[in-house]
């Protein structure tokens, strides 16, 4: 009968255990977060991508949270049975982000578009809930604008902020900063950036100097 040394038989368990421990790997489905829908099921890549993104994740459960208040709100605008319905849009352009060069960034885009009219619509969905992740919208008025810049706020990590004046609106996200907060994203037109330290801000559009932002005051 051929021996097996104790050095062989441990070598021989280490192999075993190791076979086991990269099959069990393959074995384990990618790490999901908690979201609105349920990611065992998702289909669309897009939810694939929240599923799989901690910032995402916070960012579709916070909006579904104002989404249904604003569906109680009988005051909203527009009406909690057009708030169904822009939602049902909404989603399936979200959707489309799986298409677009990054995916991510076109999502967060949505997200943030999306909080700020929910939020901008719906008195309710502007109370302060202790759980929520959202802030705003907060009206300031910069020199050299003839409108309103209205500033609706994710408090997720990184934190992202969504800028909205008359026809033209951006998608910020934060980035470190000496003093105050500091939100900085490029698009088709260019770097921006928004700096902000209590009551005053720096708003930096491409082409143009920084313009100086004040919050107006609510009436």
């Amino acid at each position: 009968m051929k021996m097996v040394t104790p050095r062989l038989t441990s070598l021989l368990a280490v192999g075993a255990w190791a076979s086991m421990s990269l099959g069990a790997s393959a074995a384990t489905p990618a790490r999901s977060f908690n979201t609105s829908f349920d990611c065992a099921t998702a289909r669309e890549p897009v939810e694939k991508l929240i599923c799989r993104d901690a910032r995402l994740a916070q960012m579709d459960l916070e909006l579904t949270r104002l989404y249904r208040l604003a569906l109680t709100d009988e005051h909203s605008v527009p009406r909690p049975d057009k708030v169904e319905i822009d939602q049902r849009f909404w989603l399936l352009a979200r959707d489309q982000c799986a298409v677009e060069a990054d995916p991510k960034a076109c999502t967060v885009r949505h997200y943030a578009e999306r909080a700020h009219q929910l939020r901008q619509g719906s008195a309710i969905a502007r109370t302060k809930d202790p759980s929520r992740r959202t802030e705003g919208p907060q009206a300031f008025r910069c020199a050299g604008l003839g409108a309103l810049v209205a500033a609706t706020y994710f408090t997720v990590e990184p934190a992202v902020v969504y800028l909205k004046w008359a026809n033209t609106s951006t998608t910020l996200e934060q980035v470190s900063s000496p003093s105050g907060t500091l939100y900085k994203g490029n698009d088709y037109r260019g770097s921006q950036s928004f700096w902000q330290d209590g009551n005053d801000a720096l708003l930096q559009m491409p082409g143009a100097g920084p313009m100086r932002c004040t919050v107006e005051p609510v009436s």
